[in-house]
């Protein structure tokens, strides 16, 4: 196998598990990688923030590479889901419970197919208020869970490809590619909205950052035992 310098830099492309936050895989690998090389500290972070609720590619840095993380904040990422239509819930995901129900017996192919064509191109799109968007000085997501009010300004994103099979409908499987930034739980949101319904994001998964692709990645388990036989 290749050697690993993790101080000199590497740069790793991990499968993010279900229920972790991204930081949670940084944390992770710092602290084996600190372990074996019996050093106090060394730099670890992450080139694109995935939700907890979200699996996939999460590009993680060590030691010198941790410079290079700007610049591979690729410019085009692409996910798989599932957005079920018919309910809402106040985190656009299922961190939070569902809120409202809505009709879909009116939702036909056609109306699918024409606000898919939608969502194509540039849009003005704002973000979850359970979202890591600081306003001053605090994250979204803590005003949220405290019950405060949160007002976040629209941000323009680009959807460059977003492909539907609603053969499970009202569960509508996806595969969208767009702009780094982009919120897919309020794509899924914002496309229930459209459609006179409501819309929850029930499944994430980032398959490609520029690039790089889920293929490519390490389980987590199985990288830990790799640094553990690095020299």
């Amino acid at each position: 196998m290749f050697p690993m310098d993790f101080q000199a830099g590497q740069t790793l492309l991990v499968d993010k598990p279900y229920g972790w936050t991204s930081f949670d895989v940084v944390n992770k690998l710092r602290w084996n990688i600190k372990r074996k090389l019996q050093v106090k500290n060394i730099k670890v972070g992450h080139a694109g923030t995935l939700d907890p609720l979200a699996t996939g590619l999460l590009v993680i840095c060590t030691g010198k590479h941790t410079k290079q993380i700007d610049q591979l904040m690729a410019p085009a990422k692409t996910y798989t889901g599932t957005i079920l239509l018919g309910k809402t819930t106040p985190s656009y995901d299922l961190e939070t419970a569902f809120d409202e129900t809505y009709p879909v017996d009116h939702i036909t192919s056609e109306m699918l197919e024409e606000t898919r064509r939608f969502f194509i191109g540039k849009l003005e799109q704002t973000p979850p208020v359970f979202s890591a968007k600081q306003i001053d000085g605090k994250r979204a997501y803590d005003l949220a869970r405290a019950g405060k009010e949160v007002k976040l300004k629209a941000n323009s994103v680009e959807v460059f490809s977003f492909t539907l099979n609603a053969e499970s409908f009202p569960e509508i499987q996806f595969e969208i590619t767009c702009s780094k930034g982009t919120y897919i739980r309020s794509i899924a949101h914002d496309f229930g909205a459209a459609l006179k319904s409501g819309g929850t994001l029930t499944a994430l998964r980032r398959t490609k950052s520029g690039d790089l692709c889920i293929e490519q990645a390490w389980q987590v388990d199985a990288l830990i035992d790799r640094i553990n036989e690095s020299i």
